[in-house]
C-alpha cells in the first residue's frame, strides 16, 4: 500500500480498535499487500500456506477471502474474548508466513502495514464481498469471479442486527 498523506498529515493507516456494538457482529475488512507489490501470492502453494496460517492464528476468524498476485483481501471477526488487537493478529500470521515462506524469498514478503475497515451493517458486508469477489475480473486475471482459484471462506461470519 502506498503511503499517503491523509487528514492531519497521517502517513499510515490508523487501525482504530474495533468497536463492540450491543448485539451486533464485529466484522473487519482487511487488505494486505506484498512489499513493492511483487506478484508472490496467487499460486496453489501460497494459497494453501496462507490458509494454514489463518487457521492456526485463530484469535481472529477468517471468513471470505480473495488472494491476488500482489495483495489479498479478507473479512475477519474476533475468535476470542477479550479480542486480541487486530494489528497483533495480522503481525502474527504475516511474520509466520514470512519466516516459513514456502518458495524462494528475496527480501521482505509484506508491506509493513495493512488497511482495515470495520463494517457497519449487513448490507455493507454483502456489497463489500461482491466487490472483493470481482477483483480478479477487474484485474483481468479471470473472466468470471467464480473461476478464480485463490479465494474461499474459512468461517461463516454471520451478520446479526439488533
Amino acid at each position: 500500500m502506498p503511503h499517503f498523506r491523509g487528514e492531519a498529515g497521517r502517513r499510515h493507516p490508523a487501525h482504530p480498535a474495533s468497536m463492540e456494538r450491543h448485539n451486533r457482529s464485529t466484522i473487519i475488512f482487511i487488505t494486505v499487500c506484498t512489499k513493492d507489490r511483487r506478484p508472490l501470492l496467487a499460486n496453489p502453494v501460497c494459497h494453501n500456506f496462507l490458509v494454514t496460517w489463518w487457521r492456526q492464528a485463530d484469535r481472529w476468524l477468517v471468513g471470505n477471502y480473495v488472494i491476488l498476485p500482489d495483495h489479498l483481501h479478507l473479512f475477519c471477526a474476533p475468535g476470542s474474548f477479550p479480542e486480541m488487537p487486530l494489528s497483533a493478529w495480522v503481525a502474527y500470521w504475516k511474520n509466520g508466513v514470512a519466516r516459513n515462506w514456502p518458495g524462494e524469498k528475496s527480501g521482505p514478503i509484506w508491506q509493513r502495514d495493512f488497511w482495515d475497515t470495520q463494517l457497519r451493517i449487513g448490507e455493507s458486508y454483502k456489497s463489500k464481498w461482491e466487490y472483493v469477489r470481482q477483483n480478479p475480473v477487474r484485474h483481468n486475471l479471470t473472466e468470471f469471479a467464480e473461476a478464480w482459484p485463490y479465494q474461499g471462506g474459512l468461517h461463516l461470519l454471520d451478520w446479526n442486527e439488533p
